[in-house]
């Protein structure tokens, strides 16, 4: 049947079914950048990804689809809820596609992977001045589109940035949560530390641990999480990532040979991430509904499985047996207990990836008020590494020595992720009211986390989480799955049963 011959709705899935193909296939170039591509394929790499990026921008632009959308939102009506949805998310897309003009994609596309490869230059020499003229580029062009964007949208530049990361968050939202946490945690942390000082000494496990043994406890543990290795496989990067697609999930992590918690911990996040781009609803892959619903959702998923469920008393009394075994240990350290609080142990540090969860808001709420003054141009990005470091002794008390334990420890900024960061410690409050949610409403949970069995858990999520894809906007699928919008309270009582009993 000739394409004419279809309906506007039929013509419009046939587009975005494209669309999702091609942004597929260049999520595959970028894992292969980051893991195995040779630093001579850079340039050509990065036109790869800016034809492809035009591609999809040039079908997504293309004037037809508004008169497309329009006939198919009066065909279609509300009568299937997931055709509505899919409609709503193809509107979306198009409005922000739109906005753009197809030198400014191209531009950008390009900037962002020669961006991306001197950041891992600069970050290994720790030399942020090598970085800077190219971040410059990139911050330039993510402004410019940005404010192309607010324009069309009707809001400020920064809200454009959110809405691409996490469809309808406002920075209004933003300042209002993060309102309340900074004065939170400024009271909260030093209280922490205090009670800490009640507990015995902590064992340390002592190393060095083989990568190839700490890649096979990964492995193991990511088995006993549900994630399938005939979707998926497990790399290594500079920086922790999950990619791919939902029927092959790229999933990367990077060791140190003193300290196998840091990379177990990074891959059991990850594998919360796989976990919830694996349990999409299958009929709807190609099609906007059925992918993500925004980064807040997807943090939640990842945050959910690696500290609500994985830094829990019950899952580290499972893990402990097996991690003495697999690294041919003894002693107090490998008992459970002392694991335990180890691995709940909080002290301010310079790292975010491997940031407890009492500090770890702080990186973010320090990433998100740099970000937004380089965004409105009041923090120039060669005055980067000294605000960052004001930033540092400000929140936490302490200051890098180093731009590579400061502002060149992240790829997001190089990477054009602007806008993103503020959905992590959204994430962990949103993780933490659906795991209050799946306690309540599976009395067996915890049992079943102290004995490795996470299907409870993994059915609870498909059911309620994974599989309404993007039907319902975050704050809708939170008050349908736990009964109440986010509730930061919730969030504050978790780390004071954690931290504080």
């Amino acid at each position: 049947m000739a394409s004419n011959a279809l309906s506007p709705y039929a013509q419009l899935e046939a587009r975005f079914r494209k669309v999702m193909h091609l942004r597929d296939a260049a999520g595959m170039l970028q894992w292969d950048m980051a893991t195995t591509m040779p630093p001579g394929g850079a340039a050509s790499r990065a036109d790869q990804l800016a034809t492809l990026e035009v591609v999809c921008h040039e079908t997504l632009a293309d004037a037809a689809l508004e008169d497309l959308m329009g006939a198919a939102e009066a065909e279609e009506g509300t009568v299937d809820p997931w055709r509505a949805a899919n409609l709503r998310e193809m509107r979306r897309l198009w409005l922000h596609e739109n906005a753009l003009p197809v030198a400014l994609v191209a531009a950008l596309a390009r900037a962002i992977a020669a961006c991306e490869m001197t950041w891992r230059e600069a970050r290994a020499r720790d030399d942020f001045k090598m970085l800077c003229p190219k971040l410059g580029e990139v911050l330039s062009l993510v402004r410019e589109a940005a404010a192309a964007k607010g324009a069309v949208l009707g809001c400020g530049v920064y809200d454009a940035l959110l809405d691409s990361h996490d469809s309808g968050r406002t920075t209004a939202e933003v300042d209002r949560i993060f309102g309340w946490l900074e004065p939170f945690l400024r009271d909260f942390l030093p209280t922490v530390l205090e009670h800490q000082k009640a507990h015995p000494p902590l064992a340390v496990p002592a190393g060095p641990f083989p990568v190839a043994k700490q890649n096979e406890v990964a492995t193991h543990f990511m088995k006993v999480l549900g994630f399938e290795f005939h979707n998926g496989r497990l790399d290594v990067s500079h920086h922790p990532f999950c990619g791919g697609t939902p029927d092959d999930v790229r999933i990367t992590t990077r060791y140190d040979t003193e300290d196998f918690a840091s990379s177990l911990m990074a891959v059991l996040h990850e594998t919360g991430h796989a976990l919830y781009q694996r349990g999409l609803p299958q009929v709807w892959r190609d099609q906007p509904v059925g992918r993500m619903r925004g980064m807040t959702l997807h943090e939640s998923q990842s945050l959910l499985i690696e500290m609500q469920a994985c830094r829990g008393r019950e899952f580290i009394a499972f893990a402990a047996p097996f991690l003495r075994q697999a690294f041919g240990s003894e002693g107090a350290a490998w008992e459970a207990e002392n694991l335990y609080r180890l691995y709940t142990r909080v002290a301010p540090g310079f790292i975010r990836v491997d940031a407890d969860e009492v500090t770890y808001p702080a990186h973010i709420l320090l990433r998100t008020k740099l970000e937004r003054a380089m965004i409105a141009g009041d923090l120039a990005v060669s005055d980067l590494p000294g605000a960052w470091r004001d930033e540092m002794r400000r929140l936490l008390g302490i200051v890098p020595e180093t731009d590579r334990e400061g502002c060149l420890q992240d790829v997001h900024w190089p990477g054009g992720d602007f806008g993103y960061f503020p959905t992590y410690t959204l994430g962990a409050m949103t993780a933490a009211q659906l795991f209050d949610a799946a306690k309540r409403q599976l009395p067996e949970l915890l049992s079943a986390l102290a004995k490795g069995d996470f299907a409870p858990l993994l059915g609870w999520l498909r059911t309620n989480v994974h599989r309404k894809g993007a039907l319902l906007d975050a704050e809708a699928l939170l008050q349908e799955t736990t009964g109440q919008p986010l509730q930061p309270a919730i969030y504050q009582r978790h780390l004071a049963d954690r931290y504080l009993a």
